[in-house]
């Protein structure tokens, strides 16, 4: 069975553009892309010396198992260049899992939420794009709030996104 799915989009080398519209098509051929987020430019978190990242987040509709799902979107960022580098560094794509239907997920390799995504004004805001009234689960609050309670600073919203 299908559940929605939201995932977050990011990359801060080569087109940008490109890159995010890469995954999408990728993203389409081992599920439905839905709705998709507003792009955004962000300055980078936790590594500040690197260049700045564009960022989308959409809805997904698959049948994968949570864990399918995550080597489907390691395949798909390996696929299109990515190779293992620093933690929080410059990457050419990433794919975040950030719900997968109500699920609270704690595997070694996959937490759903994310344990940090309330401090994730990058993730946040393209998210109240498409989803600002869903509550995420184990959070009693939902997107919006979430969003209206991070510091957004160094977060541009570019516009809509077509891939």
């Amino acid at each position: 069975m299908s559940k929605m799915i939201l995932l977050g989009l990011g990359t801060n080398l080569g087109d940008r553009r490109a890159h995010l519209a890469h995954a999408i098509a990728a993203l389409n051929r081992i599920g439905t892309v839905g709705a998709i987020s507003h792009l955004y430019e962000s300055a980078p978190m936790y590594v500040l010396d690197q260049p700045s990242f564009y960022n989308l987040c959409l809805v997904f509709k698959c049948t994968l198992s949570p864990i399918e799902l995550l080597h489907a979107v390691k395949s798909i960022e390996r696929n299109h260049g990515r190779t293992d580098g620093p933690r929080n560094g410059p990457r050419v794509i990433d794919i975040d899992i950030i719900s997968y239907g109500d699920e609270r997920i704690q595997l070694p390799d996959l937490i759903i939420p994310h344990p940090r995504l309330a401090e994730r004004g990058f993730v946040l805001a393209p998210l109240a794009d498409i989803a600002p009234d869903h509550l995420l689960p184990g959070f009693s609050e939902t997107i919006a709030a979430l969003l209206a309670a991070c510091d957004i600073t160094g977060i541009a919203d570019i516009g809509p996104f077509t891939p």
